[in-house]
């Protein structure tokens, strides 16, 4: 049976790289130096941390429901500013009922939270800002939905850093499906203590900017960010042409060694989309530079696509921006395949030292061009508990 063919047409963003198409395709693809993510102790005060905050101005929301006024849905109303017309002109063109909204995430408005608790601890009372609906998981897609007008289909996926992968996995199976024509689908998430803390009781928070696939690798940089894609059946610039998902269910936290789910999922997306090892041109690494997920995924990949491959994480970059990552780094490979004239590949910043325990994998330096025609780029993602997921992303 021939499946419809499935398009990320549109692309909007906004992370620690900037806001926009154009300004996180520039950011993403310097050579001189590594942007993004900076050193703060805006969020831990007298400990200073590298993350991959988003220094511009974010909408306060005040024109909102309160329910719905967080940080984590000014960013998402950040990166549906930058493709409104075109969801004005779906809605138009199929009718409100048949546009869905999928969005990925893992904090919603907890920062919301944290700040009225500390204000309840002061004053012995909530703030008139505050709404426990703020931090409920369901926000993000309420908020797309009734910030584009949709009356579709609309949800939240929260399995950790898989999240938002697995909303553009499950926004493809709905238009194939044929139960909508279009999808706004991505996802969003914001820093805010709680995650800062809950990685760092881990010992998987680094201080310094983090150092993916390096034997002094040290933690994650935490992130925020949002993207979201108008995906369609009618042609687009990219196809999602593959994906894969499993569920290895190992341990709450630690991947599994062998990467046995990872090899699952990269393995699915190639044979869903027809394609050969050999015919990926770049794959963007999970390579949250702590030592366990970097050693899993380089022994993953080894298996699966090979050493020759070019590849890197763009973590250093972003922060790992948790329940957005799978969006945020589909977005960058879409900023790839599309008016990348020179081919340009996403670079791997780290310091160069080598695990000679690790697989060698062919790190893209920055700097660095496809020597062809970029066509087939990998996207993979995985998350606690085992939740994994791989984005192939082609040129239409």
């Amino acid at each position: 049976m021939n499946r419809p063919a499935v398009h990320l047409n549109e692309l909007g963003i906004v992370c620690a790289l900037g806001e926009g198409r154009q300004t996180v395709s520039k950011a993403l693809f310097a050579d001189d130096a590594p942007r993004g993510v900076s050193v703060s102790d805006v969020l831990t005060p007298g400990r200073p941390l590298a993350l991959g905050r988003y220094s511009g101005a974010v909408p306060s929301l005040q024109d909102c429901p309160l329910p719905l006024r967080s940080r984590n849905n000014g960013l998402l109303r950040l990166a549906l500013a930058q493709i409104r017309p075109q969801v004005d002109a779906a809605i138009a063109q199929y009718g409100a009922d048949r546009v869905a909204v999928i969005v990925g995430t893992s904090t919603s408005g907890i920062g919301e939270s944290e700040t009225a608790l500390a204000q309840l601890r002061q004053r012995g009372q909530w703030p008139e800002t505050f709404h426990y609906g703020q931090q409920e998981m369901g926000s993000p897609a309420r908020f797309v939905a009734a910030e584009a007008g949709i009356h579709g289909p609309a949800w939240t996926i929260s399995t950790a850093c898989s999240s938002s992968a697995k909303a553009l996995t499950s926004a493809a199976r709905l238009l194939r499906a044929g139960i909508v024509d279009a999808v706004i689908a991505g996802g969003a998430d914001s820093l805010c203590r709680f995650t800062i803390q809950g990685f760092s009781a881990l010992e998987s928070v680094s201080a310094e900017r983090c150092n993916p696939f390096s034997r002094h690798r040290a933690g994650i940089n935490i992130g925020e960010g949002a993207a979201l894609f108008l995906m369609t059946r009618e042609p687009g610039r990219v196809r999602l042409s593959g994906w894969g998902e499993s569920a290895d269910a190992h341990h709450i936290s630690a991947p599994e060694p062998e990467g046995r789910g990872a090899i699952v999922a990269i393995s699915q997306a190639l044979q869903r989309a027809g394609l050969a090892a050999a015919d990926i041109d770049y794959v963007n690494l999970h390579g949250t530079a702590t030592p366990q997920n970097d050693a899993m995924e380089s022994h993953a990949l080894a298996r699966t696509l090979g050493l020759s491959v070019a590849a890197s994480s763009t973590k250093p970059l972003t922060g790992h921006s948790l329940g957005a990552a799978g969006a945020i780094e589909a977005g960058l490979c879409w900023l790839t395949l599309v008016d990348n004239p020179h081919q340009h590949l996403p670079p791997h910043w780290w310091d160069g030292q080598r695990d000679p325990d690790l697989p060698a994998l062919q790190l893209v330096s920055p700097g660095q061009r496809a020597t062809s025609p970029i066509r087939h780029v990998l996207s993979q993602s995985f998350a606690f508990g085992g939740s994994n997921a791989a984005l192939l992303l082609s040129a239409a």
